[in-house]
């Protein structure tokens, strides 16, 4: 019978540390470790949850415990209260009673052992997870009444400063404001006054840049922003939106909007008319009037496009990708300048040359068809020659052998426990060496199911080669008869993992149609 021991902080836990009672998981580790070693119980492995989630999918050693429950691996579950195991909601509560009552597998706290198959301990666990959620809830309120506490108040409650300031402790109170940090605040300046005035012609005149030509400007001034190497055009726009410039605190601009989707929660963070705007305890860094200037800017730059159709237009999207920066290449409509669709590099900082988007699919489609021509008759040629199945021979072969070793070390642990009844162990050998056995037996299991999982991807893969020249052929074949850019696209993702594009030489005048590029492309296909 193996044990595991499962180890996460709660919010008590970390306000706990923040006044000097020590690291908790070592706390809780040795405690359970005691108890384990109080009632014999052979623990071989030990999950430590070092990131906080409310539910679930955010925490990750969670996941693993819960399917190894279902699995049927544990025989029970150490931890120190069973809040710790789910204190999001009630699906995530129920989740975790169902693997635990289905299984069988017990849950051993210090306090007390619930077996989820006893109908009275069954109560009495679903009663803790509910109770748990309550604390949960009552906790969040209050914290969330705290923050808003201290908004109202001016402070600032971030964890990280925006540009142009420093996060500082307050004097002789609790909590944080910001302190203006001189450097960055001259850039901040720099941006609202570019945005607003403008920037100095040669002949005496003011011209206002837009947000990407600021970016270009602070680029080639050799400022840096907080995080990346270069500025974008959306962090130029949150800086002349944010009134936390102005001596402002805005508090759930963006709140939280949580939806199901695949039975999984995704959460989005949208802008939002009603948050909380309240002064700050900081100084501001831009005046009101320019400030204000620049919103009206804003919004008569910012309106929205003439909504216009949602139909795909480049067959190519998602597949061809720039070969020198990596990013997924572009269509650029046509336009007065050029009476074509063209096919590019979004990065702004990239050298790779654009090219017509009729000429790159065109080529595309040429060399997928040479590509596959050459690969059908090499595929022919391996199949007589060189049986690609070998591969499955030798993962079924190493199965074979792994189990035989599973069945030598199970023995081998079956033999402990008659050593045990007839005294030639003592209850503190027999445990150091059943819990070496059981690691070895896991690392075996593990090394078993690892071969079995690649063995299902190779025959996967080898079904997959069967039929991948003949849906290639077809659709290389009715390619030039699909009549809408989403029907090609979709039909060229069946075959093509993704495509690298390089052109580093413009086209001449006039010659427009040389394709003067490389592509390299990466086939769908699978090789042994």
């Amino acid at each position: 019978m193996q044990y595991v021991i499962y180890l996460r902080k709660s919010r008590a836990d970390i306000e706990a540390e923040a006044h000097g009672e020590g690291e908790t998981l070592l706390r809780h580790e040795k405690a359970l470790l005691d108890l384990a070693k109080r009632q014999k119980l052979n623990v071989t492995e030990i999950y430590r949850e070092v990131v906080s989630g409310e539910t679930i999918s955010a925490r990750p050693m969670m996941q693993k415990l819960l399917e190894e429950v279902e699995q049927g691996i544990w025989t029970g579950v150490l931890v120190m209260e069973i809040e710790r195991l789910a204190r999001g909601d009630t699906i995530d509560q129920g989740i975790v009673a169902q693997a635990f009552k289905y299984t069988g597998t017990k849950i051993i706290t210090p306090m007390k052992i619930y077996d989820p198959s006893n109908e009275f301990d069954e109560e009495y666990f679903e009663f803790g997870l509910f109770m748990s959620r309550r604390e949960y809830k009552t906790i969040t309120r209050r914290i969330q009444r705290g923050r808003i506490a201290s908004v109202k108040e001016g402070k600032y409650i971030s964890s990280v400063a925006p540009y142009g300031y420093n996060r500082v402790k307050i004097k002789n109170d609790k909590g944080y404001t910001l302190e203006v940090n001189p450097q960055q605040a001259e850039v901040i300046k720099i941006i609202y006054n570019l945005y607003t005035v403008g920037e100095l012609q040669p002949d005496g005149t003011y011209e206002k840049l837009g947000s990407v030509r600021i970016a270009r400007k602070l680029d080639s001034l050799g400022i840096k922003p907080m995080i990346n190497d270069t500025w974008s055009r959306a962090s130029i726009q949150d800086i002349l939106k944010n009134p936390v410039y102005i001596g402002k605190i805005r508090w759930a601009y963006r709140k939280e909007i949580k939806s199901v989707s695949n039975n999984e929660i995704i959460v989005t963070r949208p802008n939002s008319d009603d948050y909380i705007l309240v002064d700050g305890m900081h100084e501001p860094i831009i005046d009101m009037d320019t400030f204000n200037q620049a919103q009206k800017i804003l919004s008569k730059r910012g309106q929205p496009p003439v909504p216009g159709s949602n139909v795909l237009k480049n067959p190519l999207t998602g597949i061809v990708y720039c070969g020198k920066c990596g990013a997924m290449m572009t269509r650029l409509a046509k336009n007065k300048k050029t009476q074509y669709d063209a096919l590019k590099c979004p990065n702004r900082y990239c050298d790779n040359i654009s090219s017509p988007l009729y000429l790159v699919e065109n080529v595309l489609i040429d060399e997928l068809k040479k590509w596959l021509s050459e690969f059908k008759v090499k595929w022919n040629v391996e199949k007589l020659d060189v049986p690609y199945s070998q591969a499955i021979k030798d993962k079924e072969a190493a199965i074979k052998q792994t189990k035989l070793q599973l069945d030598k070390v199970n023995e081998q642990r079956e033999r402990t426990f008659t050593f045990l009844e007839q005294g030639i162990y003592t209850p503190d050998i027999f445990t150091e060496r059943n819990k070496k056995l059981s690691d070895q037996i896991n690392v075996i299991e593990s090394t078993i199911r690892t071969l079995e999982r690649d063995l299902l991807i190779l025959n996967e893969q080898a079904e997959r080669n069967e039929v991948f020249i003949p849906k290639a052929e077809h659709i290389l074949d009715a390619y030039e008869n699909l009549k809408s850019a989403s029907a090609k696209n979709e039909s060229l993702k069946e075959i093509v993992e993704k495509v690298e594009y390089i052109k580093t030489e413009p086209n001449r005048k006039g010659n427009r149609d040389n394709a003067n590029f490389s592509i390299h492309i990466y086939p769908r296909v699978i090789k042994f």
